[in-house]
């Protein structure tokens, strides 16, 4: 994620003050130091880092925070609101009519990665609305910028008007509009030419562009890579179309986020999109609370919640559940779990939106996705009463050997499946004998409003307690 050497930075600026029973002015100012240094190296514009400290230092000098109750927990939230406001405050989705043909017209400089932008936009909400989209492609001047989108359509099932690169972007425009009401489309994303940087020429064509379409947004991608240098680049467009979003692109990669950060802050333009990956799924609504958390190491279980619930069908869900408390749970119910978890992406990203697992970022950038393919092969070389009963593994080493050369890997890997599968069932078993007094204070641990906890990676330790499933708090 873009934020990574941001969010460690802010946490151990944050660090200096949580835990503490009292604060004072020097405790702030240190902390306040720490979080300057973080965002300056994360390529925050200086005015936008400037008003950030201005602003969390009036706050937490006030009476309130410095004589109450828990002073560290509550800079902790103020620092979170803060930065949830820099970030845009509200969620801003796109402005999608109820009836009629909505049409989003997509700009930026070349390389932003518009073209993908506007398929990974076609394939959401075709997925979440129900809607019927369209593709237009009018970037007639990038090499292999219309066979691309053409490719994009086929892989999602959307259609894609393209007249080639002969023709020009207005006419290809006006055609397509027109194409798009004869076949009954809802949604029209239109692709336009992009330039290394701006021109006359290029506005002009967009100018002309807009003036036909009439779009109802104007979504300005924005490569997340630009730092705060996309601020100057949003304001030079903004002037010549009113541009009505952002897209930020390239959230997945090794970038300081600066772009994120700064754009909102100096423009007045909401980000309305992110693309988190290079997956055509990889893409959500901007969320300025939730990455606030995510950057703070609080977690997102909100938007995992809501991957979970696009990915997996809720009946789906609930006999998954059921059947994991049960004690007949075996290799087939292992399999369609991976399978599971496979259809929402890569396992760093659903690791990514747990609280605390911001201390384990390395570790989860080199977890490997294949890995669940290996199990699969296992699994695949049981036999239907071998997945249907784990015992007869446990008991026989030749099955083992056999399922090792059948799937290619080792008696070590059969093994460490064997335990996986005896630790899941035993973990589950465990929760199920919890009492309703300990299941509460499970789910208290994990709540993201327990800043203090949160900020410092506390953890739920395993302990030798008579309890219960073993578990103390």
């Amino acid at each position: 994620m873009a934020f990574d050497s941001l969010s460690s930075r802010l946490q151990m600026g944050l660090r200096r003050i949580t835990g503490k029973g009292k604060l004072n002015e020097n405790d702030i100012d240190e902390m306040l130091k720490e979080v300057r240094l973080s965002l300056l190296e994360a390529d925050v514009n200086y005015k936008v880092v400037k008003k950030f400290l201005a602003n969390i230092k009036e706050q937490a000098l006030g009476e309130k925070i410095m004589k109450g109750l828990n002073p560290g927990q509550q800079v902790v939230k103020i620092v979170r609101e803060e930065l949830k406001r820099t970030l845009g405050d509200e969620v801003s989705d796109l402005n999608i009519k109820q009836s009629g043909m909505t049409v989003c017209m997509a700009v930026g400089l070349q390389g932003a990665g518009k073209t993908t932008a506007v398929g990974k936009m076609a394939l959401f909400y075709r997925k979440k609305l129900k809607k019927k989209p369209m593709l237009i492609a009018a970037d007639i001047y990038r090499p292999a910028a219309v066979d691309q989108l053409v490719t994009l359509g086929k892989s999602i099932g959307v259609p894609v008007f393209e007249m080639g690169t002969k023709v020009s972007a207005e006419k290809i425009v006006t055609e397509g509009l027109k194409k798009a009401k004869e076949e009954g489309c809802d949604l029209v994303f239109i692709d336009t030419a992009g330039r290394l940087q701006i021109d006359e020429a290029l506005m002009k064509e967009l100018q002309n562009v807009k003036d036909i379409a009439h779009p109802d947004e104007i979504l300005l991608t924005v490569d997340a890579m630009a730092g705060q240098d996309a601020v100057n680049v949003a304001l030079s467009f903004h002037a010549q179309l009113a541009i009505t979003g952002i897209i930020l692109t390239k959230l997945d990669g090794d970038t300081r986020g600066g772009a994120a950060l700064s754009i909102k802050e100096m423009t007045g333009i909401p980000i309305k999109i992110m693309s988190t990956g290079e997956k055509l799924d990889a893409m959500e609504i901007f969320y300025p609370d939730r990455l606030a958390d995510r950057i703070l190491g609080m977690g997102d279980v909100l938007s995992l919640i809501d991957t979970v619930t696009e990915n997996i069908d809720e009946d789906e869900m609930k006999s998954m559940a059921e059947k994991m408390m049960s004690s007949s749970y075996n290799y087939n119910d292992l399999l369609k779990q991976f399978k599971m978890i496979k259809r929402m992406g890569s396992l760093s990203k659903i690791f990514g939106f747990l609280p605390g697992m911001g201390q384990m970022k390395a570790a989860m950038n080199n977890m490997d996705d294949k890995a669940l393919d290996k199990i699969e092969a296992i699994i695949y070389s049981m036999t239907e009463q071998e997945r249907k009963h784990p015992e007869l593994i446990d008991k026989d080493f030749k099955r083992r050997d056999r399922i090792a050369k059948g799937s290619g890997r080792s008696i070590q890997e059969i093994n460490r499946l064997r335990t996986t599968l005896e630790q899941m069932k035993k973990t589950m078993k465990q929760m199920n004998n919890m009492d309703d007094n300990e299941k509460q204070r499970m789910a208290n641990q994990m709540k993201t409003g327990n800043y203090s906890g949160l900020a410092q990676g506390q953890k739920v330790k395993k302990g030798k307690g008579k309890g219960k499933g073993g578990f103390r708090y």
